[in-house]
């Protein structure tokens, strides 16, 4: 063979073994790295592919629904400030380093404040929280801009009050309840909306305050104030420590309500809510079009579209008390 036929041999040769090479290279998936940070909840409540926190949970499991599975596509960072305002910014300009590609926050307004501090271009998606407009992190609901979207958690603060009325309606002798929640939900607007119904209701509302540095004292504080009833605040702080508030609850017999129907499911009496594990399914729908071109500020916020009224007969029946048939007929779930 002479030199020149071999030389366009070897050239033909390497284009077709390069042609597969290259077709292979460019179907190789891109990693996106995609944090979930929560405010309060231990760490663990967040570990491996089925987290035990329900929001997380139906996080993941719709990622994964959606094409994006942990080691092959998608690198999952897990972040929580574990009751710490200071951390949380701390913990986003770390993702920010990171160069993560979207920021799913938990936490009412004052959190994602925090995140927008530290960053105006990495999209960032509520898991639920309000009061964004009012507090002027985005410009509206339809059309947020910046790079901030995702879902609220409620439609107002009336809700917090209707709330009250409906565990007065199932326990009509309530004359005394403690609202369990820290300074800033007491003295916030849907702290205000509480307060507003126990006076229309001729109840009087005790203020717990929730010091999550010093749970034991919380509950010597309730303890004292010897109320009918407990009241737990729509507040984040309230569900990161769920698991020792409704052991509290059961051993002290206290009636209780709270925002998260999920605390309903783990031994508390009722709730009037959004489930928490939606939230986390439609929120990653937000990253998934996020990773796939859209821009977080022509995403329009979502409200929600429906409120549940979740009861436990178990623990209704273990603390004596008969649910009335006008709840049970206007509950949308019973757990017996």
């Amino acid at each position: 063979m002479s030199e020149v036929r071999r030389r366009q041999f070897l050239i033909v040769a390497g284009a077709l073994f390069a042609a597969p090479l290259g077709a292979q290279a460019q179907r190789v998936e891109r990693t996106y790295r995609v944090a979930a940070v929560l405010t309060t909840s231990p760490i663990a409540e967040m570990a491996g592919p089925e987290p035990t926190h329900p929001m997380i949970n139906g996080f993941f499991r719709e990622l994964r629904a959606l094409g994006y599975v942990e080691g092959r596509n998608l690198v999952l960072e897990r972040r929580t400030a574990e009751g710490s305002h200071e951390r949380y910014s701390d913990i986003v300009t770390e993702l920010v380093r990171l160069k993560t590609d979207v920021i799913v926050t938990a936490g009412g307004s004052d959190y994602v404040g925090h995140a927008k501090k530290v960053t105006s271009s990495v999209p960032i998606v509520t898991f639920g929280s309000g009061y964004l407009v009012e507090n002027g992190l985005v410009a509206s609901l339809s059309r947020p801009g910046g790079n901030i979207t995702g879902l609220l958690f409620d439609t107002g603060p009336e809700n917090e009050g209707k709330r009250l009325q409906l565990l007065k309606e199932t326990i009509p002798t309530l004359s005394r309840v403690a609202y369990l929640g820290t300074m800033a939900s007491w003295k916030g607007r849907n702290g205000q909306s509480v307060r507003d119904a126990a006076q229309a209701l001729g109840i009087e509302l005790l203020h717990a305050e929730l010091q999550l540095a010093d749970l034991g004292a919380t509950f010597a504080a309730i303890e004292r104030l010897r109320p009918d009833a407990l009241y737990g605040a729509s507040a984040p702080e309230v569900f990161g420590r769920y698991k020792q508030i409704l052991e509290f609850a059961r051993k002290a017999r206290l009636p209780d309500t709270y925002w998260y129907s999920d605390m309903v499911t783990a031994g508390g009496l009722m709730a009037y809510s959004v489930g928490i594990s939606d939230l986390g399914r439609r929120a990653a729908g937000y990253v998934d079009k996020i990773l796939k071109g859209a821009k977080p500020g022509d995403l329009p916020l979502e409200q929600p579209t429906k409120f549940e009224l979740v009861i436990n007969l178990k623990t209704a029946r273990a603390l004596g008390i008969k649910i009335p048939p006008s709840i049970l007929l206007r509950a949308d779930r019973v757990i017996e």
